[in-house]
């Protein structure tokens, strides 16, 4: 009897007596550690004029956590809450009987209607308090490059995780504070950070991106818009994608940024720099000929033009028009396997742009390594058989459009524009060029009156990773720039496995027509083909 007395009695100075002591205790623990946490660095979008839109940005929310030393009745309490929380008794019943436990985390972002729901209840124990979260404004929008904050697999802390939110953290995240020798170290902000993507142009490229896709029930798609001049990243956007904000709900295979972190067969595209791989040695020009028999045999296999029709004899100019595969094949062997190597990699292609992005990938050209037959070469100057990421692809395009320099991607925009290399001269840069204004011209789809715009088309088909060889599913890929006078941007659109596998021509030409026609408008660019 005497020793359920003290017991009782030292229940009682728990709850009861000292109950206020361990929830002040719980208070000031918390406290203390917001005053030591370093305010983040907000990371803003910049428009045509310099304004500045934030993308991530900080914001207050309430936090409910319980005391479990402070609650008296742990089933009553995981019964009365349960419900508001939408939570079940169970999960709540086990956190509140934890006897030395002085915190757990009910509700991070909390909505007010639950803060008063719980103080109306008015359990002892449980509490709110604010706290500062990372905040996305825009939603998903651009959430591959942006990343997300969330706890980090070392300490549990929380971090930048993937975009820039994990390749700047350093800058973002700032310096804690901390108490050395009963002597508080105030904690040091994390610096902000401008960067070049246009939030008008990046919702333009989303919405099209998303109506593309919903139209054709295709598996994702990437839209990149890029200034070829400079190398300034404008937009980026893919699918699937995820809400930072909700990073938690999503799958983390939806996490990867497809533009530089996953790689794929360009197909059509890679003719225009099979050209001006050509073009650039005087191998071929514009305007040689030779004779389209509809077929091609290499080391015992048969390549093929994409709509199995032989044409005769045409220029090269006509090989892009019409997209040829045994056109591109015969400027490649041309060139020489190993000089069409060479260019390839002068390009930007196995190895990585250098953009100020994680975790990006180089490429794979082993198809066109040391001891590559003559058939892996022909099928890599159509796109077949060497894989690229798509920034990768629009860089490389950009090049032709910059009259001839490759420049290094970048997003932050404090960064200076970096030239990498000259990769063809700018006589070879402005005849690639002409002739992919001819195959826009004459196709029309992506024409818009009054410009003069480039651009090539792909529809790639996909490996099959598993059984070798590939699937019955295509990629399609549009890249295109303008004005050629003076370009102003390059576009690339892509579209992974549309229902039906319809031709670039039917699904991503008019979605670049679309975005291109907004890029006109949105910068007031005058017309540099009067009279049209």
């Amino acid at each position: 009897m005497a020793g359920y007395a003290a017991l009782l009695f030292h229940l009682h100075n728990i709850q009861i007596s000292n109950g206020q002591y361990y929830v002040a205790q719980a208070e000031s623990q918390f406290a203390a550690q917001n005053s030591l946490k370093a305010i983040r660095g907000l990371i803003y979008f910049t428009d045509k004029n310099g304004n500045r839109t934030p993308a991530a940005a900080n914001k207050d929310f309430i936090e409910i956590y319980a005391v479990p030393k402070a609650i008296p009745d742990p089933a009553e309490a995981a019964n009365a809450i349960a419900p508001v929380l939408q939570e079940s008794t169970q999960v709540l019943y086990k956190k509140f009987s934890k006897p030395d436990d002085e915190y757990e985390l009910l509700e991070k972002k909390a909505s007010a209607a639950t803060v008063k729901d719980i103080k109306d209840i008015g359990l002892e124990g449980i509490y709110s308090m604010r706290t500062t979260e990372r905040y996305y404004p825009f939603g998903s929008l651009a959430a591959h490059l942006l990343g997300y904050v969330g706890p980090n697999s070392e300490d549990n802390d929380l971090s930048g995780r993937y975009g820039l939110e994990n390749f700047y953290e350093t800058r973002l995240a700032g310096e804690p504070g901390e108490m050395r020798a009963n002597r508080l170290v105030p904690p040091q902000a994390g610096r902000d950070l401008q960067i070049t993507l246009d939030s008008n142009i990046q919702m333009e490229a989303a919405r099209i991106l998303e109506q593309l896709i919903k139209k054709y029930s295709a598996k994702g798609g990437t839209v990149i818009v890029q200034e070829p001049r400079t190398g300034k990243i404008l937009a980026m956007e893919s699918r699937p994608h995820y809400d930072p904000n909700l990073y938690s709900e999503s799958p983390i295979g939806d996490f990867l940024n497809p533009t530089v972190q996953k790689v794929y067969e360009p197909g059509s595209v890679f003719k225009v720099l099979t050209m001006a791989a050509g073009i650039d040695t005087g191998k071929i020009s514009p305007d040689t000929t030779f004779y389209d028999s509809g077929s091609l045999v290499l080391n015992g296999k048969t390549i093929r033009n994409w709509d199995l029709q032989a044409y005769g004899t045409v220029t090269m100019t006509n090989v892009i028009e019409k997209s040829l595969n045994t056109g591109a094949a015969f400027a490649q062997r041309q060139t020489g396997d190993k000089v069409f190597a060479d260019y390839v990699d002068r390009f930007g292609f196995g190895e990585k742009t250098g953009v100020d992005l994680p975790g990006e990938l180089a490429g794979d050209l082993r198809t066109i390594g040391p001891g590559a037959q003559p058939v892996e070469f022909a099928t890599a100057s159509f796109g077949q058989g060497v894989a690229v990421t798509p920034l990768q692809l629009i860089n490389a395009i950009a090049v032709i459009a910059n009259g001839g320099e490759l420049m290094r991607p970048y997003v932050n925009a404090e960064l200076a524009p970096e030239r990498i290399r000259r990769v063809i001269s700018p006589g070879t840069a402005a005849q690639v060029t002409a002739m992919m204004v001819s195959a826009v011209d004459k196709a029309e789809i992506a024409k818009v009156s009054g410009y003069t715009l480039a651009g090539k088309t792909g529809t790639a088909q996909v490996p099959d990773l598993k059984y070798g060889g590939y699937k019955d599913a295509y990629i399609n890929t549009y890249v295109g720039f303008g004005p050629t006078t003076d370009p102003r941007f390059i576009i690339l659109i892509k579209l992974d496995e549309p229902a039906g596998a319809p031709l670039a021509g039917q699904t991503v030409v008019p979605a670049f027509r679309e975005l291109a026609q907004f890029m006109l408008n949105y910068y007031n660019i005058p017309p540099d083909r009067i009279g049209e």
